[in-house]
């Protein structure tokens, strides 16, 4: 009898530790996604560009002329350089004498990470609408017929730093289960 309640017992203590590290796992995984969606974003952001003739005048599209592109460059680079401190926090975290009560700066870090990186892709979401398809009320016409390749790149480049976003809203849902879930 004593046996069977051993067994029952280490058979439960392996799974509350499996799902541990897989929480943790998961934590890291992406946190890491985060960190290369960022990347991406901002590497393709910036290296977008591109002139065309119309008429005979050069036109030439590139992200440092719209400031909500510049700020989506910065916001990527910040939440990626945010993010890499966060992983060393994670790993700090993971050790068995680490106090758990850290988990509520971990949460403020990802929802904070969260907001910037949302609306910096906002923004150029505004102003890359306006890009495609103009805006007839205030004679402002779209741009994209003409620099279709600019607007490609920076269309790739808006959404993946949404898949950051998605990413960091996952984290902000589990670091707050984290700290819901603790004694």
């Amino acid at each position: 009898m004593d046996s069977e309640f051993g067994k029952s017992k280490s058979f439960s203590s392996l799974g509350a530790m499996s799902k541990k590290s897989l929480f943790y796992f998961a934590e890291l995984g992406l946190r890491i996604l985060v960190i290369a969606f960022s990347v991406a974003g901002a590497v393709i952001t910036v290296t977008s560009q591109q002139s065309v003739s119309v008429f005979g005048i050069v036109m030439t599209a590139s992200y440092t002329y719209s400031s909500s592109f510049r700020y989506k460059v910065v916001a990527d680079c910040v939440v990626c350089g945010l993010t890499v401190l966060s992983v060393i926090l994670v790993i700090s975290l993971n050790r068995p004498k680490s106090n758990l009560k850290n988990y509520f700066y971990l949460l403020l870090h990802d929802l904070v990470c969260v907001l910037v990186l949302l609306s910096a892709c906002s923004a150029a979401m505004a102003i890359g609408f306006v890009g495609k398809f103009g805006q007839a009320q205030t004679g402002w016409m779209s741009i994209c017929d003409r620099v279709q390749k600019f607007c490609d790149k920076m269309t790739v480049s808006i959404v993946t730093s949404f898949l950051a976003v998605i990413c960091l809203f996952l984290l902000t849902v589990m670091s707050a289960y984290k700290l819901k879930s603790q004694p």
